[in-house]
């Protein structure tokens, strides 16, 4: 199971979530969304969005943004300024200004310890005892930050940073 290292508030600006929008019909056998990461890294998706205008350091990497209404989707992109022109074949959504819940899970990406309910539910229950109440009509994603998720420690960790909207 991973570790959760650290809970903390950020306030994110007004955003441009930039990416490729999916729905549960194209979740796989397992019920994930690791085959459509998959594709991105192998077809190259994330090139064009690294040229795009970036949010500082710390709010920066790759995005699977998720929101429950009106219909599940699930998003793989990147945060960008507000006004940023969106590359053809691209889509987007402009996500207004709000206080985050940061959740910095520590685990090993290539068990899946740092992926699905327990680790959701675990940070669900994080935020509530920091008294911060989550915004469940709202956005929560992942954020694979660079450094953090791409290096990982002597153990083959890494820290994934799993985040909701607050109220």
């Amino acid at each position: 199971m991973a570790e959760l290292v650290r809970v903390y508030r950020e306030s994110l600006p007004k955003i441009r979530l930039v990416g490729k929008r999916y729905t549960n019909q194209d979740r796989d056998q397992y019920g994930g969304f690791g085959h459509k990461w998959g594709e991105w890294f192998q077809n190259g998706y994330f090139i064009p969005l690294d040229q795009l205008t970036q949010l500082p350091d710390e709010m920066n990497g790759y995005i699977g943004c998720m929101r429950m209404e009106p219909e599940f989707e699930y998003w793989i992109g990147v945060f960008t300024t507000d006004e940023t022109q969106v590359p053809e074949g691209y889509d987007y959504v402009d996500i207004p200004a709000g206080d985050i819940a940061v959740c910095l899970l520590k685990g090993r990406e290539d068990t899946g310890e740092l992926y699905g309910m327990d680790v959701h539910t675990l940070c669900e229950r994080a935020v509530e005892e920091q008294g911060w109440e989550i915004d469940y009509g709202g956005w929560f994603f992942e954020r694979y930050n660079c450094p953090r998720f791409t290096d990982p420690d002597e153990e083959g960790r890494v820290i994934l940073d799993y985040c909701f909207y607050l109220r």
